[in-house]
């Protein structure tokens, strides 16, 4: 992990693409700003979103140069299993409540990991079956359409 030439760490490109964008930016603000132009109100917008624009590079080069430890990295991962403290308890409490979850999942006939697809209905025992379901529909007769209702065209039921 060592830095680059010039002190400008690791990302120097993020660094001097953040510094073209301000420097483009500002000068077309400025001019946007103090030129004598009709449209100074595009290059007085134009300008403010370059620079909006170059923060994104100024993350990138912040981000790009933060260094941690390898230690701190292993830790943060879970890759050292550390079971003293409230951390310890708080983790091995959540992997009994999750278990315990999973198993009753196990026991009720639900298979890990698999959904139903769009359009099938999922059963939960084997040996149930959907039950047919039968709508009473009305006659032809006694139905009318929205614009025979607005033009009063509507017969007395």
């Amino acid at each position: 992990m060592e830095a680059a030439p010039g002190g400008l760490g690791r990302c120097s490109c993020a660094f001097w693409l953040a510094v073209v964008f301000d420097v483009l930016g500002l000068s077309i603000l400025l001019l946007g700003v103090f030129g004598d132009l009709f449209f100074y109100d595009f290059l007085i917008y134009a300008g403010a979103i370059i620079i909006f624009l170059s923060l994104i590079w100024w993350v990138f080069w912040y981000t790009g140069n933060i260094e941690v430890p390898p230690e701190e990295l292993e830790d943060d991962v879970g890759l050292l299993k550390k079971g003293r403290g409230l951390a310890g308890v708080v983790r091995r409490f959540s992997s009994r409540v999750s278990s315990g979850i999973r198993n009753s999942l196990r026991r009720n006939g639900v298979p890990q990991g698999q959904g139903a697809a769009p359009g099938q209905v999922k059963h939960r025992r084997e040996g149930t079956r959907p039950v047919p379901v039968a709508l009473a529909m009305t006659s032809q007769d006694n139905l009318g359409t929205v614009s025979a209702t607005v033009t009063g065209e509507t017969q007395a039921i």
